[in-house]
């Protein structure tokens, strides 16, 4: 009766080049899943920190005291509230700036609230480029070392005078497992790839919402302000 071989011992029956195949692509596999459960939590935290803190700016809370509680802990500060303290520390300096008219106040709170959001948006996209590069590359470095096991399989056949199948069947099995390999690390890494890309261009139109709602908000103070003559005042908001 014939022992049947198992995926340890095709891996060691396999050629050099075919075991380093299978290596960079188990790596690739564990790298990508690390990736998954790293971007999942980095995701799900900005998604929750950007509703908690809508419920607060939306609750009535005056503003200058909600930047001022920001403030105490900037440097813990991210997401949502870091776009809103980067507009309203902007807006508070320009606007007590003498000459500076309140249109010049409102682009230049817009454009701080702009580079802290491309900075926020780089941290959620953060390592997605490498998910999508194991999902793309992996399926082909796998049928490398496919097409490398099976031309060794056949040039070893090739030398013998009668061929059987006991004798070919084990090293296309274990060319094909590479194949199995790649697609087992692409697979998972497409997928998360595409959720992640989905939910964070989710997150990303909630931040950039909340800065054109807050800067409508700042230009009704500012323009209110030019109408009082009141313009040393801190905003109330």
């Amino acid at each position: 009766m014939e022992t049947e071989l198992s995926f340890i011992d095709l891996f060691w029956q396999a050629s050099l080049l075919v075991k380093l195949v299978m290596i960079m692509l188990l790596a690739m596999s564990v790298w990508g899943w690390v990736l998954i459960f790293q971007r999942k939590k980095v995701i799900n935290t900005a998604n929750k920190d950007a509703l908690k803190f809508e419920d607060r700016f939306w609750s009535g809370v005056d503003l200058a005291r909600l930047y001022q509680e920001i403030s105490a802990r900037a440097k813990n500060a991210k997401g949502m509230e870091l776009l809103f303290h980067a507009g309203f520390k902007e807006f508070a300096r320009l606007r007590n700036h003498p000459g500076t008219n309140p249109q010049a106040t409102i682009e230049g709170a817009f454009r701080a609230m702009r580079v802290a959001h491309a900075r926020e948006l780089e941290k959620l996209e953060n390592n997605l480029g490498i998910l999508a590069t194991i999902g793309s590359i992996s399926p082909y470095i796998g049928l490398f070392g496919t097409v490398w096991g099976i031309m060794n399989a056949f040039i070893a056949l090739g030398a013998v005078e009668q061929a059987t199948l006991a004798m070919v069947a084990p090293g296309i099995a274990e060319a094909l497992i590479a194949t199995a390999m790649g697609l087992f690390a692409a697979i998972p890494a497409v997928i998360a790839y595409n959720r992640y890309v989905n939910r964070v261009e989710k997150v990303d139109n909630q931040y950039m919402n909340f800065i054109d709602e807050f800067v409508a908000i700042l230009q009704r103070q500012a323009l209110s302000q030019k109408a009082t003559g009141n313009s040393q005042e801190e905003p109330a908001l």
